[in-house]
C-alpha cells in the first residue's frame, strides 16, 4: 500500500468515509500514514504510523510519499503555538508539536512539496533522562486548551491526546487511548510515591478506564476535562479546584520516565 504525509494543519480522522462521521482522532501536519484502502469519492482509509490508529481521511489532506520518507525518524517538531511555514511557496500556519521528518537548512522535501520553515523548530528531546522542568513547561503549553473529543492539538485536545502529545516530544511513545496507555509503563503503588510526569488513570462505574492525566506531584494533576486544567488529586480521585466537586475516580498510576 502507498504511504502519505499530512499537508494540512490538522486533519480529522473519521470513523467512516463521511464528513458527518464521528471524528475518532486527528492527524497533525507532517504525520505519516499508510493508505489501507480507497473509496470512489476521495476518501482513504489510513493507519497512523505513530500509534497505528485507523480511520478515514480525505485524499486532499495527503501527499503521497516514498517509503524512505515514511520510515525516516522525526527528530524535530514545531515549537511555537502557531508556526509559519510555506508549502511550494504558499503560506500556512501549523500548530505546536507537529513532528518533522527530513528537516535540513530550514526546509524539507515531502514528495512533490517543498516545505520552508519561517519559525524556529526544536529537536525532539531524549527520554534518558527527561528534563522534568521542560516536561512540565511542555504540558503547560496546552493549559486552557478546550477539550475536544478526538483532538490532539493546542486548538482542541482530549485527555489521552494531551498525554500522548506531551510525551512524544520527549521521545516516549504512548498509544492513543487512555485504556491503551494504561497497559504501558510501570505501576506506582501509592499516590504518595507519585512524581512529576507519572500518569494517573480513572475509570467509570463499569470499571472501564476512560480518563488520564499527568501528575504534577502527589496532590495536583494537569488533565483535559472541559479544558486543560490543573486540579486536586487524592487517593479517591480528582477534585475540581474551582467547584470542589469530585469528578473522576482513581484507578491506577503508571510511570514512564
Amino acid at each position: 500500500m502507498p504511504y502519505a504525509i499530512i499537508i494540512v494543519p490538522i486533519a480529522p480522522l473519521r470513523a467512516t468515509a463521511a464528513h458527518r462521521s464521528e471524528m475518532v482522532s486527528q492527524l497533525l501536519w507532517g504525520a505519516c500514514v499508510e493508505i489501507l484502502s480507497t473509496s470512489s469519492d476521495g476518501w482513504v482509509e489510513v493507519k497512523n504510523q505513530y500509534d497505528d490508529y485507523v480511520g478515514w481521511a480525505t485524499m486532499s489532506h495527503l501527499e503521497i510519499i516514498d517509503e524512505g520518507l515514511y520510515r525516516a525518524k522525526a527528530i524535530h517538531y514545531t515549537a511555537s503555538w502557531s508556526n509559519r511555514v510555506t508549502m511550494n511557496g504558499l503560506p500556512m500556519q501549523v500548530p505546536f508539536g507537529c513532528l518533522i521528518k527530513h528537516y535540513a537548512d530550514k526546509g524539507a522535501q515531502w514528495g512533490d512539496i517543498q516545505v520552508r520553515f519561517e519559525d524556529p523548530v526544536k529537536a525532539v528531546m531524549s527520554h534518558e533522562p527527561v528534563d522534568l522542568e521542560a516536561f512540565k513547561a511542555t504540558a503547560f503549553n496546552y493549559l486552557n486548551t478546550a477539550y475536544l473529543w478526538g483532538g490532539v492539538s493546542v486548538f482542541g485536545i482530549d485527555c489521552s491526546g494531551f498525554t500522548q502529545n506531551v510525551y512524544k516530544l520527549f521521545g516516549i511513545h504512548l498509544l492513543r487511548d487512555a485504556y491503551l496507555q494504561a497497559t504501558q509503563g510501570q505501576v506506582v503503588d501509592f499516590l504518595q510515591q507519585a512524581r512529576l510526569g507519572d500518569l494517573a488513570f480513572f475509570d467509570n462505574e463499569e470499571g472501564r478506564i476512560t480518563h488520564v492525566g499527568i501528575l504534577l506531584n502527589d496532590e495536583e494533576i494537569i488533565h483535559s476535562s472541559g479544558k486543560v486544567r490543573v486540579d486536586i488529586i487524592d487517593n479517591q480521585g480528582i477534585i475540581n479546584k474551582d467547584t470542589g466537586v469530585r469528578t473522576h475516580k482513581l484507578r491506577i498510576i503508571k510511570r514512564y520516565i
